[in-house]
């Protein structure tokens, strides 16, 4: 087929260009992730900033079984919510909505603290990433485990 259409110049470069982009892109990843550091505190700390907007929900199902109004407590975390996230935004204050919530009359009788557990809003996740890695990670780290071990120090293309 050479001359032909399905032998173009196109084909015979992009092809193997492809290839080599991949394992451009491969080695780029082994290298971010090698080098990869967690700081559990740093990300106990974001959480901690974000939590309480994420939580309102449960912040306010916490006011209502506590015998609160709906429509009023929905009404009072929008306010304090608002004006949380402007003290955070235009003047890089820490998040106090959750203070602002437990001030607030309208929630004097509820349980905040228990509405703001992080485990009640991953579900499954963390038994889904159990099962994944047990079944599908680690079988290919065992195939592939003598190239596990090369380095990839730079970038090759």
């Amino acid at each position: 087929m050479e001359r032909t259409l399905d032998d173009s110049a196109n084909r015979r470069l992009t092809i193997p260009q492809s290839f080599l982009a991949t394992d451009a892109i491969l080695i780029l990843y082994r290298n971010v992730v090698e080098g990869l550091v967690v700081y559990p505190k740093v990300i106990a700390r974001h959480l901690d900033e974000e939590l309480p907007f994420m939580a309102t929900e449960e912040i306010l199902m916490a006011g209502v079984r506590a015998g609160g109004d709906r429509q009023v407590l929905h009404e009072s975390i929008r306010v304090h919510s608002l004006e949380a996230a402007k003290m955070v935004k235009e003047f890089g204050q820490p998040n106090d909505l959750l203070k602002r919530l437990k001030g607030d009359p309208e929630f004097a009788k509820a349980d905040l603290t228990s509405a703001l557990d992080a485990r009640r809003f991953v579900g499954r996740a963390p038994e889904q990433v159990d099962a994944f890695i047990a079944n599908v990670i680690t079988p290919i780290r065992q195939r592939y485990a003598d190239e596990l071990n090369q380095s990839a120090d730079e970038l090759r293309v």
